[in-house]
């Protein structure tokens, strides 16, 4: 890259809207990204990258965006672009954050961060080393139904957190594309489904440490070569332990997803948000009470998120590492391992 884009990048103004460039406009960008960053405050979307030429200069006309680019080299060459939102395949990621980085622009990338943990690791060092922010998409710690559990898990008001459990069962489809081949998705139902199911249930405990991992997966289609369902068991540090079982080739009456906290003097779960605390020895009803939300919890987390990313990048709000996602994809292996030999994990 010039030295001119760069030396541009580092001296924008913080009082401007932050230039942001979208790298992928699949299916996230167009339900997410997209309806969210062209109307954000503090945002302004001014280029559009995808692999598709004729689909992004489509949405781009649509949205008015200025610049469309089928190469992530080329928009990086742009010295009008502050940062970059990367919503591409899983493989893709590590790849295309590690290449923003040495643009010197911040980066919000979609989980995963990396398919592995080495690459984990290789991306909090470059942007270390480059100066600039990377943040996860974890779009579930910001839904304000989890915002309001967080807060009476850290109250002490429910006591002892001491279990999770979470899944989601999807109704079986034909599905094709990258989602379906390992090499590219990492992992199927699994790491689509329950990557998220994870990551939330290590963060609303604040990260114990994960000491053993069992699993078991099955794959229905029998020619797969990832997993249509897995049952997983983590015990944690102290006690704590979570399970998950997700399926996206699920036959039944409806679709489902749940997550439930289990604790010393009470429990809740989402969604809606219930929560029940031990009143004078009796299970009470103690669920917040409010308005109805006006856009539904996967717009508004998408909204919380990235305007948290704009925040950051403009350092009106402090920026942490996301040393968390080496954690998460170290127990995502691990659960992986776990599945594949048959047999207990220790970590």
């Amino acid at each position: 890259m010039a030295e001119s884009p760069v030396n541009s990048k580092e001296s924008k103004s913080p009082k401007g809207p932050v230039r942001i460039g979208l790298v992928g406009a699949g299916a996230i960008a167009q339900l997410a990204h997209l309806p969210v960053l062209s109307k954000l405050k503090g945002a302004e979307l001014v280029a559009l990258c995808d692999n598709d030429g004729p689909k992004a200069s489509a949405i781009a006309e649509r949205l008015k965006i200025p610049d469309v680019y089928t190469d992530i080299e080329d928009l990086l060459e742009l010295d009008q672009v502050d940062a970059v939102v990367i919503a591409t395949p899983n493989h893709l990621h590590e790849p295309h954050v590690l290449r923003a980085l040495k643009s010197k622009v911040d980066v919000l990338c979609e989980r995963p961060l990396s398919l592995t943990s080495r690459g984990v690791e290789r991306i909090l060092a470059a942007a270390k080393q480059a100066g600039k922010k990377v943040v996860v998409g974890n779009n579930h710690r910001f839904r304000s139904d989890v915002q309001q559990l967080y807060r009476f898990l850290q109250g002490g008001e429910l006591g002892r957190l001491f279990g999770v459990r979470a899944g989601q069962y999807q109704f079986a489809a034909s599905r094709t594309g990258w989602r379906f081949r390992r090499p590219e998705a990492g992992g199927g139902a699994f790491f689509e489904h329950g990557y998220p199911l994870v990551d939330l249930a290590l963060w609303v405990a604040d990260f114990p440490e994960p000491v053993r991992v069992s699993a078991q997966m099955d794959r229905t289609r029998g020619t797969s070569t990832v997993e249509d369902s897995m049952i997983v068991h983590v015990e944690c540090a102290g006690g704590m332990s979570f399970s998950f079982d997700v399926s996206w080739s699920y036959v039944g009456q409806e679709e489902r997803w749940w997550f439930e906290v289990l604790t010393s003097r009470g429990s809740a779960r989402l969604a809606p948000l219930r929560v029940v605390k031990m009143l004078n020895g009796k299970p009470t009803d103690v669920s917040p009470s409010g308005a109805a939300a006006r856009e539904s919890v996967f717009l508004q987390s998408y909204r919380a998120e990235l305007a948290h990313f704009i925040a950051v990048v403009n350092e009106t709000t402090p920026y942490d590492p996301p040393e968390d996602a080496l954690i998460v994809i170290k127990l995502m292996e691990a659960i992986y391992k776990a599945a594949e030999e048959g047999k207990e994990v220790r970590l």
